[in-house]
């Protein structure tokens, strides 16, 4: 496995490869790559010489799909299978085509692997049916999560929601969900309860101001989802928000924004917005206990809500983790071709019915295509709150993403950049990937350690009204149970705390990370864990200039 932690703080650290010393700190921009490829996403408007994407691009229609087409259906599933066979012999037989690949990575590759080509065979409600399909990947274990419906209300947005937020008159209904580990679940009802006892106590004595408890300054994480602003959501990603709210020690709450081709840019943006200001304006939550996460699609409109916020002069949160963020729709950068058969993501033709950019950017893609919230690499970074971005190696996102990387640092935001050797575009989400469990430990690392050090303004501790105002949301007859075992069982509190345990699970601040693997992943078997550690391996470079070192991710020997 690779982390490529680049820039500040981090500069450059290597696991599982090596790297040249003398990368430890940026070269000269003259001579530099990723500065000189920037010159190209500095204009808003113009598209970079080596853009994949037409800006007069216009949405296909689907081709109807006859009866003596049905012919086509076997054939795809015959060649399919006979490319995956084929493949898992060469595994056992030649290795994998990326070295550090199992077997599930080979044949996940496998059966990607072309499939835009097949397009043509499906429609986009037959996908997303697949996709709400629950269990046919086991969830993370020991979780509680909380449907939630509210009603979107005029705000006075400024700039491009200016138009869109006059439109609403309440009666918009907007959903996601509220995602709790179980350990941080069982904590907060320790300390609620101890609240509520000792607030009872304060009315008979006639003390006025209710008695606030609370252990810690409480992080509360936005989630936007992934999947090309046409597919997915909410909960088809749990397998991201489960192990993130538990490896932060954080609630999640994980939005249901509109999807595209229904709702176009900028409406998936005004719904990140109304969510955002949800928590910081209704639920009374400061901006500074905010953090902003989001996987592909997910990512680059995490970005884009930053700069909204930034450009509107709205409080901003603390931070972002960002997931194989998508922030270039021209889709010029060359991992684009070099990645291709090794990734997930299918190339999008422009003649496919279900091109995400057409589908997202619908009459308007001329205009909209290199606009810094469609395409937030083509934006000014100045002025954003630190930001964790992870990628992999062998997706076809990679090269934009370090763009990304690389961009905000020269306009001074603080940047954790990590690159995973061999793995694909959200990687995090396929749980038997050791790189998986690896990259949710460093999102628990950064909000534990790395962001209070960063962060312009520090986190507050919650007032009564916020913890008041979540926990009617998520402690309520609609909260679900995911179990170690995969399964979801609707129950209202009382059999969520029989579930759960009425006592808070003990544990130490110092608990062992390996410990803390098995027990995420329990349903998953054994596998290798990885743990934190300020010691890198000897073929780590880890040195800043100025000769300090940072910690590093290391294999358990």
């Amino acid at each position: 496995m690779t982390i490529l932690l680049s820039f500040w703080p981090f500069r450059r650290a290597l696991i599982g490869g090596s790297v040249d010393s003398r990368t430890s700190s940026p070269p000269d921009e003259d001579q530099d790559p990723p500065a000189t490829s920037l010159r190209h996403y500095a204009t808003p408007g113009v598209s970079p010489p080596s853009a994949r994407v037409d800006p007069k691009l216009k949405l296909q229609p689907r081709r109807p799909v006859r009866l003596w087409d049905v012919w086509k259906y076997a054939v795809v599933v015959a060649s399919k299978a006979t490319e995956v066979s084929a493949d898992i012999i060469s595994h056992h037989i030649w290795g994998p085509r990326k070295g550090s690949w199992g077997i599930e990575m080979t044949i996940v590759s496998s059966l990607m692997r072309g499939a835009g080509r097949h397009s043509s065979l499906v429609d986009i409600g037959a996908i997303r049916m697949l996709m709400s399909i629950g269990g046919l990947v086991p969830l993370p274990s020991d979780a509680l999560v909380t449907p939630v419906t509210f009603r979107v209300r005029q705000r006075n947005l400024r700039g491009i929601l200016a138009t869109h937020d006059a439109a609403e008159t309440g009666s918009r209904e907007l959903s996601g969900e509220w995602v709790v580990g179980k350990k941080t679940w069982q904590r907060l009802q320790a300390e609620w309860k101890a609240s509520h006892l000792q607030n009872d106590s304060n009315m008979e004595n006639s003390v006025e101001q209710p008695f606030r408890i609370s252990k810690k300054k409480e992080r509360v994480i936005l989630y936007i989802h992934g999947g090309a602003y046409y597919l997915s959501s909410a909960a088809a990603q749990r397998l991201i928000s489960i192990p993130l709210s538990k490896h932060t020690d954080a609630r999640v709450f994980a939005l249901d924004y509109r999807l595209a081709p229904e709702t176009q840019f900028p409406g998936p943006l005004h719904d990140a917005v109304s969510a955002y200001l949800r928590l910081t304006e209704d639920l009374h939550i400061p901006p500074e206990n905010i953090i902003i996460s989001g996987d592909s699609a997910g990512g680059g409109l995490s970005v884009s809500l930053l700069m909204y916020l930034r450009d509107n002069n709205y409080p901003l949160p603390s931070g972002a983790i960002l997931m194989s963020p998508w922030v270039d729709l021209t889709m010029s950068c060359e991992s684009w071709d070099s990645n291709a058969m090794y990734d997930v993501v299918p190339f999008p033709t422009a003649d496919s019915h279900m091109n995400p950019i057409a589908l997202y950017l619908g009459e308007q893609t001329e205009k909209y295509l290199t606009h810094p919230y469609a395409s937030p690499l083509f934006g000014d970074y100045k002025g954003l709150p630190p930001l964790l971005i992870q990628a992999g190696d062998a997706e076809v996102l990679r090269d934009e993403i370090t763009l990304l990387a690389h961009k905000a640092t020269l306009a001074g935001v603080q940047v954790r950049h990590e690159l995973y050797e061999d793995a694909i575009h959200v990687f995090q989400a396929y749980p038997f990937l050791s790189s998986s469990r690896t990259s949710f430990m460093s999102m628990g690392d950064f909000v534990r350690n790395i962001l209070p050090q960063c962060q312009t303004r520090s986190p507050q501790l919650l007032d009564y009204d916020a913890e008041q105002e979540m926990e009617h949301e998520i402690d309520n007859e609609n909260a679900t149970v995911v179990r170690g075992d995969g399964t979801e069982v609707t129950t209202g509190m009382e059999a969520v705390e029989e579930s759960f345990g009425s006592t808070p699970f003990a544990e130490s601040e110092g608990e062992d990370d390996n410990a803390r693997v098995r027990n995420d992943y329990s349903s998953w078997g054994h596998s290798r864990n990885w743990s934190l550690s300020t010691t890198a391996p000897d073929n780590a470079d880890t040195s800043d200039s100025d000769g300090s070192s940072d910690e590093a991710l290391v294999p358990n020997q």
